[in-house]
């Protein structure tokens, strides 16, 4: 009995044995001390597979076809049919109805709705635009913009932001913090001494 547990117990630290070596192999790396891994050894373990980006000039988005995970970051132009798939990013034209992404870099025209739910750098022209975080904007064109941390221009009948630096012109402006100077009938600072203001108010 004792030679038979001796020969499992020596067929099982064979079998590690190899093994370990394999995972050595596939990493070619050599790790024979804790003092061996260095950092690059690391990235090589836990880097993630680089995402895909398209590199085609235009894409067509129908609906939810691809998802977001499927979907690789768009370069170039985005056709949106009727409305956007949710992709990751998009650096360019982002044509068609309604679009929306999570990181927008350049020039939005969907005519019922822009929406951006994190990052948007450019332009957006619609009836409806909205951006989280704009603080490169530019410019939001339409009947209703919103934004969330923002710079540059909101011209619409109707402009909101939580923290805007720039200009709002429109028939209601409406801000939380405002560095900059609305333009309409109805202005509202609420961080301002003067709330509210007809004609023009300017947050400082």
């Amino acid at each position: 009995m004792k030679k038979l547990f001796a020969a499992v117990a020596a067929s099982a630290l064979f079998a590690a044995g190899a093994y370990a070596a394999g995972a050595n192999e596939k990493l070619d790396v050599d790790i024979e001390d804790e003092d061996d891994i260095s950092a690059e050894t690391l990235e090589k373990i836990v880097e993630p597979p680089a995402k895909d980006i398209g590199v085609w000039p235009a894409f067509f988005a129908i609906c939810e076809i691809p998802s977001a995970a499927q979907s690789p970051d768009i370069v170039g132009f985005r056709i949106t049919i009727p409305y956007s798939s949710k992709h990751d990013s998009v650096t360019g034209f982002d044509i068609g109805l309604w679009g929306r992404v999570r990181k927008f870099e350049g020039c939005m025209f969907n005519l019922l709705r822009n929406d951006v739910k994190d990052e948007l750098s450019g332009f957006q022209v619609g009836l409806y635009n909205t951006a989280v975080q704009a603080d490169k904007i530019g410019l939001q064109v339409g009947l209703w913009n919103e934004a969330g941390i923002a710079s540059g221009f909101q011209v619409g009948l109707v402009n909101t932001s939580l923290s805007m630096n720039g200009f709002q012109v429109g028939l209601i402006n409406r801000s939380e913090e405002m560095y900059g100077v609305q333009v309409g009938v109805i202005n509202v600072i609420r961080s301002s001494d003067f709330r509210f203001l007809p004609i023009a108010n300017i947050g400082f």
